[in-house]
């Protein structure tokens, strides 16, 4: 007869051979006595005259605790009372156990269901699993060999170039064919890792995902390896993707998965797991996303990786309840991301941002430009910080090919209408030539600007950035032509799940029905990104405080001609990938939001501005409050994302925020630009001597000079420049250099 259902599935889940040894040692004790009940010292007995033939034969075997003995022959039978226990209660549902643990035997009714010729082939089935289990080790690269590998090799690694590097086939093709072999990964998996897109990782992967419920790692849960960035340990975890911030940004997105994680932790019993917020990734700032949305974790430190039995335990254990878990929401009928949806609407970008922006770094290099080093970088924060960018310097350093490149690596291109470039022309003077205007028979006539901006508020775009370049923005006035944008900018809020403006057309301007429906609630929405470019000379007109406030103005003024592209570098616009809206949107209006979580830093900023601001009020230049905190959100940016050291990001900040406020001439402005030396260069200098004689400035400081004991170097360079004019023709501006 076949065996009963009861008992043939009963090793369908098997993390080592002890329940098939189990089993024989059962079956041989009743063939010895024909009693129905056994003593657990004689199973015992058996259990481990088993493993240590196999092991004197020279078979693969599994390795007895470390903490009994390196070989089974000299473990003895009272050692095993512990572990017998463990394959005893793998096959709870068949054995019972009487006499306080003293005997063992099969459920009665199990017996019932079997008689001679059932015995024999409950006999011969756990012998074919139990070669089949040591065949599949037989066939088995080591896990823990490949995760010592990468914590290894990895930081060397990334030293090298990225393209066909072994760690690449390890990570994408050995690996996932590996955990493809264990027993318990069926067809319902899908398994991919990652070193990273075009750049190196800092935080590599090797994800499992169940395909019922999600097949990216941007959303659903799944069980991910994750290598810390030092490379010190390696967590399993069960995990969720990180999806886009909620209508409060990512303090809304963080409380949503913190309670995803409160409800995933009740549901499954995650034995021998960690559950908790204790998992260290990166110091950057998604190593904090990592964190709240780690369901559990298991961490495995470089010198202490244990064996591949227990690597493959604690992965089956988790597979268990990461099945457990797609099951419930399948009986459910559960929708697994509806009601992230409602929160927000769109996912993060599976990169991490620093990596990102590496990517985007390749790119542009890939295109044959080169730009200074760190621009993507302070190009990418000042977005980020605020939509409104203006690069500025001579003629013919790429100031407005940057901001194409920059939007193609996005994904953003002119054929699928996310990037526009739009020619300032001199006779604009009113919003009408952005924004539209109406016509003779009173209809509306969209501007260029308009148009854009109904696209980029069409629900299915959404998610996607749209960048609007203009071009030789200063030809105009820009105060004329671009003042109702400058004031809609200060008007962002959240509302629902989404960053909006004041409209942009007041309806009661509109004629018909179907420009109030189409135009009179247009607003500035959170995907679209302002850049101009700016030639600063004769034919230009000045910028006023107002426009500066508003904006990150990023010079190109310092050119080195000696930079070629590298022949062996060729497109590869695979790198050039939809990149979600969220890499780019601000996650914080106002500083409360982030003012708790970021209190040393916004202090320690605000201290040295204070300082500076005192130096400014002298010239009538001091900033207020908006600067203060478009300088805090630059800063917490960066130490979110690890992009560039606090005292770059400042010297970023007070070359681009504070400086271009600086114009005039006499010794007020004389005196304030040395005053703001000092602070660049964290030192005093002889100021009063220096004001006294006019031909004793005792330092220079130029394109060439060393930074390397210079606290701001960018900024001391640009303040030397403005003396000079000073000094040669009795005026100056951050404009003239």
């Amino acid at each position: 007869m076949p065996l009963p259902n009861e008992l043939s599935t009963i090793f369908r889940s098997k993390q080592k051979s002890y329940e098939m040894v189990l089993i024989l040692a059962m079956l041989e004790e009743y063939n010895n006595t024909r009693i129905k009940s056994f003593s657990l010292q004689r199973i015992s007995e058996l259990f481990l005259s088993h493993l240590r033939q196999r092991e004197a034969e020279g078979k693969r075997v599994d390795a007895p605790p470390k903490k009994l003995a390196l070989r089974w022959s000299d473990v003895t039978t009272n050692q095993l009372k512990s572990l017998i226990n463990t394959p005893i209660q793998a096959l709870s549902s068949v054995i019972d156990v009487h006499d306080q643990k003293q005997s063992i035997s099969f459920k009665p009714s199990i017996w019932e269901k079997l008689d001679e010729n059932g015995i024999e082939d409950l006999r011969n089935y756990a012998l074919t699993e139990i070669e089949n289990y040591y065949n599949h080790f037989n066939n088995h690269v080591a896990i823990r060999e490949h995760l010592e590998q990468v914590m290894r090799d990895y930081i060397s690694a990334k030293t090298k170039p990225f393209s066909g590097h072994q760690l690449g086939t390890l990570f994408r093709k050995t690996i996932p064919e590996q955990l493809r072999r264990l027993p318990f990964i069926d067809e319902h998996y899908k398994i991919q890792g990652s070193i990273g897109q075009g750049n190196w990782a800092n935080i590599p992967w090797i994800a499992i995902l169940d395909k019922r419920i999600t097949e990216t790692t941007q959303r659903g849960e799944y069980v991910v390896y994750l290598f810390a960035e030092d490379m010190s340990c390696v967590y399993l975890t069960l995990a969720q993707g990180v999806t886009g911030p909620g209508e409060k940004g990512k303090k809304e997105s963080h409380e949503y998965l913190r309670q995803k994680v409160k409800q995933m932790r009740e549901l499954l019993s995650l034995d021998h797991f960690q559950k908790d917020e204790n998992i260290h990734l990166t110091t950057s700032g998604i190593g904090r996303d990592y964190q709240v949305s780690t369901v559990a974790y298991v961490r495995y430190d470089r010198d202490q990786v244990p064996d591949d039995e227990q690597l493959i335990s604690d992965l089956e254990n988790l597979i268990e309840n990461y099945k457990y878990y797609v099951d419930t929401i399948e009986k459910s009928g559960t929708e697994v991301e509806a009601d992230m949806i409602e929160i927000g609407a769109e996912s993060l970008d599976p990169l991490p941002v620093k990596e990102r922006v590496q990517t985007i770094q390749t790119y542009i290099r890939h295109k044959g430009f080169q730009f200074p080093d760190h621009l993507i970088e302070n190009f990418y924060l000042s977005l980020k910080t605020k939509p409104f960018v203006i690069l500025a310097g001579v003629s013919g350093t790429g100031k407005t090919k940057l901001v194409k490149l920059f939007a193609e690596a996005l994904g953003a291109t002119s054929v699928n209408r996310q990037f526009t470039l739009i020619p300032v022309r001199p006779d604009w003077s009113d919003p009408s030539d952005l924004l539209g205007y109406k016509d003779l028979s009173g209809a509306f006539r969209p501007g260029r600007l308009t148009e854009v901006l109904l696209e980029a508020t069409k629900p299915s775009n959404r998610h996607k950035p749209y960048f609007i370049c203009l071009d030789e923005m200063n030809l105009a006035r820009v105060e004329h032509y671009f003042s109702d944008l400058l004031s809609v900018l200060e008007t962002q809020e959240w509302r629902d799940g989404r960053i909006v403006t004041a409209s942009l057309i007041g309806k009661e301007s509109l004629t018909t029905d179907h420009d109030q429906q189409t135009f009179g609630n247009m607003y500035l929405p959170d995907n679209v990104y302002l850049v101009g470019t700016v030639n600063m000379d004769e034919t230009t007109h000045p910028f006023s405080k107002k426009v500066l406030d508003r904006a990150n103005t990023i010079e190109f003024n310092y050119i080195n001609l000696a930079q070629y592209p590298d022949d062996a570098l060729a497109d590869d616009d695979e790198l050039a990938t939809q990149v979600p809206n969220s890499f780019l949107r601000s996650d914080y209006l106002q500083l409360v939001d982030v003012y708790g979580e970021y209190r040393d830093l916004v202090h320690r900023t605000t201290e040295k501005l204070v300082k500076i601001n005192t130096i400014l009020e002298e010239i009538h230049s001091h900033v207020g409050f908006r600067i203060r905190d478009a300088i805090c959100f630059y800063l917490i940016y960066n130490e979110r994302f690890q992009l560039l050291s606090e005292d770059a990001a400042l010297d970023m900040q007070l070359l681009q925020k504070i400086l271009p406020r600086v114009q005039g001439s006499g010794s007020s402005v004389k005196r304030a630009l040395l005053q703001l030396m000092e602070v660049a260069l964290d030192k005093s200098l002889p100021i009063q001597k220096m004001m006294d004689d006019p031909a004793e400035p005792n330092f220079k400081w130029n394109a060439g000079s060393s930074s390397e004991s210079v606290k701001y170097p960018q900024s001391a360079r640009k303040i030397g420049f403005m003396l000079r004019r000073l000094e040669e023709d009795g005026f100056t501006s951050y404009w003239l250099s």
